[in-house]
């Protein structure tokens, strides 16, 4: 199994029939307790699986990493082991990567995550490996807090133990998962679901832990929980333990926002689809069936959604689709006897505006009556003003300003931009943000979107999140002459027939 650190994963199948176990031990500072650690690595483990040891020195500044190769040298372990040391620091995240890494390149199948300062027990090795083996779970963390006060009991500081309940509440909640604990060490993965996540862009810091859960969970993989002995001896904690906090909430939230389209961060992009498949309307969608008339003949450029499409025509609409390709490629559309033109794709209007509404006129000079119906995101919305004014301004995947847009449009500039290129503008409509995408609770969603509603009509320049345009294009001097010659040919017959009578 490899992989480019990037979630490519290219298969390369493993010929032993055991399956490769990679026990990594990350290690700093830890000379009295590396040796204690490998040696409980349990023998019965060689039974099931082709065992490897990988410990890696995080530059320690005592002789962990010379207790380490004499260790293996003597043999101290039943297994192959291999140690290495960073010649600088990586950190704890880093370190893990390093690791990962490791297995990936060595084509192991699972890789088990001890501490070299002892604090979790190496004896619980079979139980952990076991849901792994057994394809039951892509992930197993061992966990000190399944059993009621286990942790208490094996000398976890109270404040450590009510800060660990804290911020798993807390991250539970804003991730929509039901682990016991976010922040044990202990950690067993298969190495093909490492492959799949981009864990080479977390964190160096303590909270690479946080941040490959959170992958995991996006990435749809599973993970399973096994209690624990919990063991706090004299081992030096190196975790600064507000600036963790700060950062496992950072972090969690930023993961959570990201769904809603408004942060962008690659390392959290990685889920195992796209969204679910809709059954209701988008806002914008329902405000463009309101807007038509009874019964319309309507030619849509660009794909809809089938929902979109279906409602459509349950209400009477008679729909022609073609693809928006004919604008780029600069292709004739017959658009007559059509009533609306609906550009549904928003591409076309990012990439090339001026192109594109140049094309709609030429295309429309002879139907000046027809209606046009756009949408665009409004990049000056309220949230966009203040992450600028914060310095942040990324784009996402979706939404208001995704990977696809090239030029962005205000309310001024979307206006300005049919104006001047010959149409008249009928309506704009400032839509609000799409709650019923984000809110599971249908109340409240449909409170935030009235009041959302109702700021947009009051200053939509500010409070849209995007625009709905209805416009109509000029008449146009082909279609001005025509008509002229048409009237002037009708007259000139009526004063033939004048002079004809008398």
């Amino acid at each position: 199994m490899k992989s480019n650190m990037g979630g490519e994963v290219v298969s390369q199948r493993n010929l032993n029939p055991k399956g490769r176990l990679l026990i990594f031990i990350v290690a700093y500072n830890a000379e009295l307790t590396i040796e204690s650690v490998v040696q409980r690595i349990p023998q019965q483990l060689g039974d099931q699986f082709d065992v490897e040891i990988l410990i890696i020195d995080d530059s320690s500044q005592d002789n962990t990493f010379v207790r380490s190769e004499l260790a293996r040298r003597a043999g101290i372990a039943p297994y192959e082991m291999t140690v290495l040391f960073n010649p600088v620091n990586q950190g704890y995240g880093g370190n893990q990567k390093i690791g990962f890494y490791y297995a990936l390149e060595n084509g192991f199948d699972w890789v088990a995550l001890v501490h070299g300062d002892g604090q979790y027990a190496p004896e619980c090795l079979p139980q952990l490996i076991e849901p792994l083996a057994a394809g039951k779970a892509e992930a197993v963390f061992g966990s000190r807090m399944l059993e009621n006060r286990s942790a208490l009991r094996g000398g976890m500081p109270f404040y450590k133990y009510v800060g660990n309940k804290i911020l798993t509440k807390f991250q539970n909640t804003l991730l929509q998962s039901d682990l016991s604990e976010f922040h044990s060490g202990y950690r067993l993965y298969a190495v093909e679901a490492l492959a799949k996540v981009p864990f080479s862009l977390n964190s160096n810091d303590f909270h690479f832990d946080t941040e490959i859960i959170i992958q995991f969970l996006r990435a749809g993989h599973r993970i399973k929980e096994l209690p624990i002995p919990t063991f706090y001896g004299d081992e030096i904690c190196h975790v600064n333990g507000l600036q963790y906090a700060a950062n496992v909430c950072l972090a969690t939230m930023q993961s959570r926002v990201q769904k809603y389209h408004i942060f962008y961060d690659r390392k959290f992009d990685c889920r195992a689809k796209e969204d679910e498949p809709r059954t209701t309307l988008e806002y914008l969608e329902a405000a463009v069936v309101e807007s038509l008339a009874p019964k319309a003949s309507l030619l849509v450029l660009g794909e809809i959604d089938p929902i979109f499409e279906e409602t459509l025509r349950a209400e009477g609409h008679d729909i022609v689709v073609v693809s928006a390709d004919v604008i780029l490629n600069d292709e004739e559309v017959n658009v007559s006897g059509y009533d609306y033109l609906f550009v549904a794709d928003e591409v076309a209007l990012s990439l090339h505006p001026e192109e594109m509404v140049s094309y709609l006129l030429k295309i429309c000079s002879h139907t000046p009556q027809i209606k046009i119906i756009f949408h665009a995101g409004n990049i000056a919305f309220i949230l966009t003003r203040v992450l600028l004014l914060l310095g942040r301004f990324s784009y996402t995947r979706k939404g208001l300003v995704n990977f696809k847009q090239k030029r962005l449009f205000t309310l001024r500039s979307l206006r300005k931009l049919f104006v001047q290129n010959g149409f008249s503008i009928c309506s704009i409509q400032g839509m609000p943000l799409p709650y019923n995408r984000f809110c599971s609770w249908k109340t409240f969603a449909a409170v935030c979107k009235n009041t959302h509603t109702f700021l947009a009509k009051v200053w939509a320049a500010l409070f849209a999140y995007q625009f709905l345009l209805i416009v109509q294009p000029l008449p146009s001097l082909p279609y001005l002459l025509d008509k002229a010659v048409h009237v002037s040919s009708t007259k000139k017959d009526d004063i033939d027939c004048e002079e004809c009578n008398t």
